[in-house]
């Protein structure tokens, strides 16, 4: 009687595991062949080690059957999309390549960095070497040693006595204009430095970077490229500025002579007014 609860048990739980459609004919066969015998064989084995055999040769054969199949088909499928990504979407040759080649611009890299850092001061008397020093210096820290330098090369503003007002109002301007060009210099420098770094840090990551990672360092590069184009725009912002002065001290000097040939003409009436 153990026996055959024990077989219905197990048919129960095989009907739960595998498709109802295909394991219930064989796991009803089995429980009805489990049902208790009222006589057991005199020689030979047990009746009910037979259909306990039995059953679990049933159960083999639907394991093999039913569901080996379908798992060596999805095991099939996994591996062809493994090999997909492997061969088309991340090919190893690819990566490869493009390894080889970050190394190489790392190379060029810093080849420039090596040609970028190389002097190129040329003053030779002592003011104009502290004025030179300041304005290669990439510091934006020494604009208050640009200004202390640049009036001791150029000089001041001349005193009202030596000159009029407008004349001096435009000497103003333009030495403002030349410090603040200046100035906007060392500031590239030292922007240029940064960006510089950054390249060759973001160069460096993408020799050992994974290729799930390679768009997050392509948006990284093209923030980098964005501030680099601004301050390339900056940069033509301030040579326009140079320019513009340069037009505008042009416009003084030509109203500069007007007014001084208007003055001349005046003077030499009074004069010819007299005699």
């Amino acid at each position: 009687m153990q026996t055959s609860n024990f077989l219905r048990r197990l048919g129960t739980r095989a009907l739960g595991l595998f498709c109802p459609k295909v394991v219930f004919p064989a796991a009803v066969l089995i429980i009805l062949i489990a049902v208790p015998f009222g006589a057991r064989a005199q020689f030979g084995l047990d009746p009910c080690c037979a259909i306990i055999s039995a059953g679990l040769n049933t159960i083999s054969n639907l394991l093999s059957n039913v569901v080996a199949k379908p798992l060596n088909a999805i095991h099939q499928i996994q591996q062809d999309t493994s090999n997909f990504e492997q061969q088309i979407i991340y090919p190893a040759s690819a990566i490869a390549n493009a390894k080889g080649m970050v190394v190489q611009v790392q190379g060029q890299l810093r080849q420039i960095g090596q040609l970028y850092q190389l002097p190129v001061n040329s003053a030779t008397l002592p003011t104009p070497q502290q004025l030179e020093q300041a304005l290669l210096s990439h510091n934006p820290q020494a604009f208050n040693q640009i200004a202390q330098n640049y009036a001791a090369v150029y000089g001041t503003v001349m005193p009202a006595t030596d000159a009029s007002q407008a004349l001096r109002d435009q000497v103003d301007m333009t030495d403002a204009e030349a410090q603040a060009a200046l100035k906007k210099a060392v500031e590239l420098d030292a922007l240029a430095d940064i960006e510089i770094a950054a390249a060759n840090q973001i160069n460096q990551q993408l020799q050992n970077a994974s290729p799930g990672s390679a768009p997050i360092l392509e948006a990284q590069a093209a923030t980098w490229l964005v501030r680099s184009n601004a301050y390339t725009q900056s940069a033509m912002a301030e040579l326009v500025r140079v320019r513009s002065i340069g037009l505008a001290n042009g416009g003084a000097q030509l109203k500069f002579n007007a007014a001084n040939a208007t003055d001349l003409r005046k003077s030499v009436g009074r004069v010819l007014n007299k005699e």
